[in-house]
């Protein structure tokens, strides 16, 4: 299993994530956090409340107790490294 080990915001809704196997890369969550109805996600749109992101628990959490499952993160970033 993968899981995070640093995220960084980088303006917008992009992370950078770095992964235990030493890959990293750019993420672009315009599409999760703009289109979830969900009022945790909802909540993201804030850009103050988005930027808030910790690694913890191995993955991307934010203030608000949101979280994304790391296999998603990896893929998320593997399919921008080859799009």
């Amino acid at each position: 299993m993968t899981w995070v080990t640093d995220a960084k915001h980088l303006g917008g809704y992009r992370l950078r994530v770095r992964f235990s196997d030493a890959s990293e890369g750019e993420i672009d969550l315009a599409d999760l956090i703009l289109n979830d109805r969900r009022p945790i996600v909802a909540a993201l749109r804030d850009p103050a409340a988005f930027a808030a992101l910790r690694v913890d628990m191995d993955t991307v959490v934010w203030a608000n107790g949101f979280d994304l499952a790391p296999e998603y993160l990896h893929a998320r970033a593997k399919a921008a490294t080859t799009a």
